[in-house]
């Protein structure tokens, strides 16, 4: 509870700082504006820090206080880092917030070791066929290696460039390259005879010239040859050209929220250059998946030589229940239920009926029964199944 003559003083203390304020701004519009926003904001600031203090006395201090602090906005930075966006594209740096959250079902490449040795020679391979479809000097280098989501990657190819889209014929699936546009006026300015010390100059506002589509489509027909020959001691594939676009649009060949493996590779002939970026979808690597899960080339998956000898020398000496079965009848279940000691059952089965021998489920040999000594016996006559397992 407060006392009436703190609401007096409070009202008076508050009469005397917005006269103190009124007369710093009228001396500060006679000076000419200089610093009277300031002041008032002070002690604005001042009057809202020590109605803050009172606020034991006074509820409504407390409420236009909380109230404040309630609707505060979050800024760009704030709200990036909450997401955690970033408007420089860094695969480096690790995702935080939702984003993070999001991507945390997205299946790592480092979980295929066996792709970056496919990456490595592909490289080697590309660094010299480039050298003899340019006749210049050409440095191959990986950038990086990293998974993305489909969508999010066609979104993030800067424009213009050219997509080719491919397709691995044994694994019945679309692949993707990305040649940006420095790179695709460096190639022309090579194969074209361009000086060497000028650097590609890139002409705005036009569309790329059919001469401009056709050498960039000779050089993704040698990036597929030496691509096809990186995958051939692990798995023999034939990459085969399919279309040239330069909408990314166009160029769809999964589902946006497919996860998918970018290559992102660096092309430097002297002073010219530019970057590749090769993009393969999951599903496209779905058939060769277990190689690719290898550590090292040739690798076998849990077999042991050893083990296998000794389980096949095992599995002779097992023990098998055979069962022969002189006949089946089908009932009814109340028949079931009113069998009781002395009850007949008459079966369909003659003396020369032939008997099946089953192990299981399975149905092995049939036979006919008779008798050796004072034990039934049952005589093998034909094989139901034959040597490899089917049924004859």
């Amino acid at each position: 509870m407060t006392a009436p003559g703190d609401d007096v003083d409070q009202e008076a203390m508050m009469a005397e700082w917005e006269a103190a304020a009124g007369g710093d701004g009228g001396a500060a519009e006679s000076d000419g504006g200089g610093g009277g926003g300031d002041d008032q904001d002070d002690l604005a600031a001042e009057w809202e820090a020590m109605m803050a203090g009172g606020s034991d006395s006074d509820g409504a201090a407390d409420t236009s206080s909380s109230a404040g602090q309630s609707t505060r906005v979050l800024n760009q930075d704030e709200i990036d880092s909450l997401l955690g966006f970033d408007d420089e594209h860094d695969e480096g740096i690790e995702k935080s917030g939702i984003q993070a959250i999001l991507n945390s079902a997205l299946v790592s490449y480092e979980r295929l070791p066996m792709l970056e040795v496919v990456f490595d020679r592909l490289v080697r391979l590309m660094s010299t066929s480039l050298r003899n479809f340019t006749s210049d000097n050409v440095e191959v280098s990986l950038d990086n290696i990293a998974s993305i989501r489909f969508g999010d990657y066609l979104n993030s190819i800067p424009l213009p460039a050219m997509l080719s889209v491919f397709k691995a014929e044994e694994w019945d699936n679309y692949g993707l390259i990305t040649v940006d546009s420095s790179l695709i006026y460096s190639i022309v300015d090579v194969l074209l005879g361009g000086r060497r010390g000028t650097a590609a100059m890139r002409i705005e506002g036009r569309p790329y010239t059919t001469i401009e589509r056709s050498l960039v489509e000779r050089m993704v027909h040698v990036m597929l040859g030496d691509l096809s020959a990186a995958f051939e001691p692990l798995s023999p594939v034939t990459f085969r050209f399919d279309r040239l676009e330069t909408n990314p649009r166009f160029a769809t060949i999964s589902r946006p929220s497919n996860a998918a493996i970018v290559i992102r590779l660096r092309i430097d002939m002297e002073d010219r250059g530019g970057r590749l970026e090769m993009l393969l979808p999951y599903a496209t690597l779905e058939p060769v998946r277990e190689l690719l899960l290898q550590m090292f080339m040739g690798e076998k998956f849990g077999r042991d030589s050893i083990w296998e000898t000794h389980l096949a020398e095992e599995l002779w000496l097992t023990d098998v229940e055979l069962e022969a079965v002189l006949d089946k009848m089908t009932m009814k279940l109340s028949e079931v239920f009113a069998l009781k000691v002395g009850s007949q059952i008459m079966l369909s089965a003659t003396p020369t009926s032939q008997v099946r021998l089953s192990c299981g489920d399975l149905d092995l040999y049939t036979g006919s029964m008779g008798r050796r000594g004072e034990q039934i016996a049952i005589r093998i006559e034909d094989r139901l199944i034959s040597d490899g397992g089917d049924e004859a």
